[in-house]
């Protein structure tokens, strides 16, 4: 199905136009390893990207966790800004889209749960986004993902109603909050998706495979 272009196109960060896992994982390896715990595989800890710390560290502490959720907090993202884009690259295909949307004068906005700090500290290292000026963090407001705030906010920086938006997103949580907002929601495949998740039934107006597909949908 094609649809008409939107008037602007919101993206989710990790796992959604960066490949933020190898780094995640590798912040969540230092912090295990200095206590002489087993590490985490790269296919255990990449479908759990896209939930961050807290979902790295539940994942390899378990019921400890939630005990010592501050200071084993504080400890992965200390040594995951000390590496924060050693291995991090756009995924493929995310730069030629990026482009194909400046070439149509559509503005582009990022809405990441990711902290501010490690945001404004990783966005930069990337050429392809140069030119997007609205940068939503997960501490910009009060709330994040899946609330819809976060995405409304972004599209009234930039001047958009929100039903002429569009976001892309690669968790549950980004395809509730786009609902919620009343915007066009796209799944990302290509992203942190586990094999016990269900996508199928998140609600998405659409799918992609891969960041170019995008275009795809678009009847010029």
């Amino acid at each position: 199905m094609k649809y008409s272009l939107p008037q602007a196109v919101l993206f989710d960060l990790d796992g959604t136009l960066l490949d933020t896992a190898p780094d995640l994982g590798a912040a969540l390896n230092r912090v295990l390893a200095a206590e002489q715990r087993p590490l985490v595989s790269a296919e255990e800890y990449t479908p759990l990207a896209s939930h961050g710390s807290a979902g790295l560290l539940r994942y390899a502490y378990g019921d400890e966790f939630e005990q010592r959720r501050d200071e084993l907090r504080s400890a992965f993202l200390a040594a995951y800004a000390a590496n924060i884009a050693a291995h991090t690259k756009p995924f493929h295909g995310v730069g030629e889209l990026l482009q194909q949307l400046q070439q149509r004068a559509i503005p582009v906005a990022i809405v990441t749960n990711k902290p501010h700090a490690l945001t404004a500290q990783l966005v930069p290292c990337y050429p392809e986004f140069a030119h997007i000026q609205v940068v939503i963090s997960g501490d910009t407001l009060a709330v994040a993902k899946p609330n819809p705030e976060p995405l409304l906010h972004a599209a009234d920086l930039l001047q958009v109603d929100a039903a002429n938006c569009w976001y892309i997103g690669d968790a549950e949580r980004d395809i509730e909050a786009g609902r919620r907002a009343n915007m066009f929601t796209v799944l990302a495949r290509y992203g942190y998706i586990s094999a016990t998740d269900q996508p199928e039934i998140w609600g998405a107006n659409a799918m992609i495979d891969r960041p170019e597909e995008l275009l795809e949908l678009w009847s010029e």
